[in-house]
Parts: C-alpha cells; structure tokens; sequence
C-alpha cells in the first residue's frame, strides 16, 4: 500500500498555494516495514536533533554563531516559505541532491554549525532528513543537528509565528 500525505500536509500544500495534486508526491514513502532503516529520520540521534524554538532563537540571538541552515527538501516547498537565511540543497533522497549537499559545504570546516531540515511530512516519514545528515556525518561534520519537524513546516513553523522567506 503506497503511503498517502496526511491531511495536515495537503492543507500545508494548500496554504502555499500548491496545487492539489503536488502534496503526495512532496512525501513519497521512505519505507514499509516496521524496521528503522539507517536513513530514517528515526535513525538521527537524539543529540543532533534540535527542536523549532531552540533554533529560532540562535536565528534571533545576538552574538551567538548562526548554523548554515539548509533545506533538502523539495525545491517548490523552499521557493513558496523557508527559514531566514537558510538555502537550498537539493532533496536529500536523490543522488543530485545528495551531491548538491557536499558541494554546499565543501569548503566549510569539518567542526561548523550545520542544522538541516526537510518539512515536506511528518517526522517519521521523511524521506530527505535521514541520507543529507549520514552523508555529512560520513564527510566528518561534528556539528550537525537536523531540525525537528513532526508534522511539517506549516505546523511546526510557520504556525508557531516564526519567520519565513520566500522566493529563491
């Protein structure tokens, strides 16, 4: 059985002016089984996960080191609302997102501040957040925490009031 976005989701898709028939397609299905797979987003550990409000007040801080915060989502999702300041990487489930990843960070030390996040769905199906945050680990970041999303962006960002941009 194919897996379907939720509701919440597709009112997601909806409130930035997606077309009705892009929601399930911006949340394929990671896997089927109940076994976690090693690019789940189940599989991240709980000390490189940080929560929405605890970034978005390191964005607002003074004087604190801001993370290089990026999305390996879906391309549409970053263009209709993101984080301030972050970028796009590409979609962490596709072998050109992957690569757009590395080349992102590619000049970067091994020890900066890296948060990563994806949106597109619920938390236990994310697809995208799992393979960008082994590859980097793999490419010896320390510093890498993936933003917790449990439902997806709307909820669980743009809902609670904090900021967005748009656009590229």
């Amino acid at each position: 059985m194919p897996f379907q976005c939720g509701r919440r989701s597709l009112s997601f898709a909806f409130v930035l002016g997606f077309l009705p028939f892009l929601g399930p397609a911006l949340c394929p299905a990671q896997f089927s089984g109940s076994a976690v797979s090693a690019s789940s987003a189940l599989s991240i550990p709980q000390a490189q996960i940080i929560q929405p409000g605890e970034l978005n007040e390191i964005l607002h801080s003074r004087g604190s080191a801001k993370p290089l915060v990026l999305q390996v989502g879906s391309r549409v999702m970053f263009e209709q609302a993101h984080i301030p300041g972050a970028q796009y990487a590409g979609a962490g489930l596709q072998p050109a997102g992957l690569e757009s990843l590395a080349a992102k960070v590619a000049s970067l030390p091994k020890d900066a501040f890296i948060v990563l996040y994806c949106g597109c769905c619920p938390w236990n199906r994310c697809p995208n957040v799992g393979p960008a945050f082994n590859q980097l680990r793999q490419s010896g970041f320390v510093n890498v925490k993936v933003l917790y999303i449990a439902n997806n962006f709307g909820d669980d960002w743009v809902n609670k009031g904090y900021s967005v941009e748009k656009g590229h």
